[in-house]
């Protein structure tokens, strides 16, 4: 489980170099940046928020990401 005060502070590491960079926490499984459509899962509880993969899963829907996500979508 990702610790409430963690979700609150978390931001896009692309956006958040020239705007906020707010993401939503989307099932307990994903940030979805709110800006740019990227995509970060989390996986065993740990938020894997590099652009390359957020890039990797920017194209999908948030309903049809999945929850969740397999071991490897972080790389």
């Amino acid at each position: 489980m990702v610790d409430q005060y963690l979700i609150e502070i978390m931001r896009c590491p692309h956006c958040v170099q020239e705007s906020e960079g707010m993401l939503e926490f989307y099932q307990e499984a994903w940030f979805i940046c709110q800006e740019c459509g990227r995509k970060y899962p989390v996986i065993d509880d740990i938020p894997v928020m590099l652009i390359p993969v957020g890039d990797k899963w920017a194209a999908t829907s948030k309903e049809e990401l999945p929850v969740p996500p397999p071991a490897d979508a972080g790389s």
